[in-house]
């Protein structure tokens, strides 16, 4: 059982910047890959970034490409988004996840393990 925990979302204006923190439980946190997802009302889940159990590879939706950075820091059980020139196509609940297996998936369903989520609004 992987507990995940999100922190860091907020409030900012346009071309701001946030660093969202995903917190695990697991004594194995540093065996999964995982990702980011975000979802706005009446909108499926969606893919923004992927990393790796070992952070050395990642992937990022376009949206997400240039602006956004994940990461991760195993030693401390804790994965990072730093999000930078945000937009207000931006705000959503955001959530982080561990796949069933290790790959790169950017399908909700084949993610197993999901936090409650950290709302991130970005003003016009």
């Amino acid at each position: 059982q992987v507990q995940l925990v999100e922190s860091g979302g907020g409030l900012v204006q346009t071309g701001g910047s946030l660093t969202l923190s995903c917190a695990a439980s697991a004594p194995t946190f540093s065996s999964y890959d995982m990702a980011w997802f975000r979802q706005v009302p009446g909108k499926e889940r969606e893919f923004v970034a992927y990393i790796t159990w070992s952070g050395g590879s990642t992937a990022y939706a376009d949206s997400a490409k240039g602006r956004f950075t994940i990461s991760r820091d195993n030693a401390k059980n804790t994965m990072y988004l730093q999000m930078n020139s945000l937009k207000p196509e931006d705000t959503a609940v955001y959530y982080c996840a561990v796949p069933r297996v290790r790959g790169y998936f950017i399908r909700a369903s084949f993610y197993v393990y999901w936090g409650q989520g950290t709302q991130v609004t970005v003003s016009s």
